[in-house]
């Protein structure tokens, strides 16, 4: 499994790229931003892009999306959950100060436990509910166990949840009841910010150590 996470968009969500190195075939976690970079790796790599994978429908995690699927025909997949916001992505855009620009419709709505395959690569998708209703993480273990946590889970610190849909005590369960499970040595790479993994979090953060 190749992996490249960086810093895209206004709020610098981090964007990852998953790719199967035997089929070239890709997904993309979170394009929030900065489409043509994303796209620009991709066609320098040879990649096949098969699905743009949202953590959630915040502005900042999908504002690259229908750029992305135009130059490379991925899906977009997205937890139902969530389909109120995306629905309304010009407002959210509109009360932070930013231009939604386009939209194109979700082509698949993903649910909890099930698996997405890209090439040889499996990634569990786990619905973790509390910073939006439609959040998700995604597990992928190969020869490192890896977590995509969105903004459920963050190094030292949790997802916000005072925007619409938020909910504290479903944001502390879902981590608690769900991430908290994987191994120890996770390495999760969250929306915003450095990587971390499950043990530290386990014992170092304020909200739930």
């Amino acid at each position: 499994m190749l992996l490249n996470s960086f810093p895209v968009g206004p709020l610098q969500c981090n964007c990852s790229i998953i790719v199967c190195p035997e089929t070239k075939e890709a997904a993309i976690v979170d394009p929030g931003g900065d489409a043509e970079d994303i796209i620009k790796q991709a066609e320098d790599a040879g990649l096949k892009i098969k699905y743009l994978l949202h953590t959630h429908a915040h502005f900042d995690h999908v504002l690259g999306s229908a750029e992305v699927k135009k130059a490379t025909g991925a899906k977009i997949l997205l937890h139902s959950g969530d389909k109120f916001l995306y629905d309304n992505l010009a407002q959210q855009c509109k009360l932070f100060g930013f231009s939604a620009g386009e939209t194109l419709p979700v082509d698949d709505w993903i649910e909890d436990d099930q698996e997405i395959v890209i090439g040889k690569i499996k990634l569990k998708v786990i619905h973790t509910p509390g910073h939006t209703p439609g959040s998700l993480s995604f597990s992928l273990a190969d020869k490192e166990s890896i977590l995509f946590s969105g903004d459920t889970l963050f190094h030292r610190s949790i997802g916000r949840t005072d925007l619409w849909g938020g909910d504290y005590d479903q944001i502390i369960k879902s981590i608690s009841d769900k991430l908290f499970t994987l191994d120890d040595s996770t390495r999760v790479i969250p929306g915003h910010g450095p990587d971390t993994d499950i043990w530290h979090e386990k014992k170092e953060n304020p909200f739930l150590s």
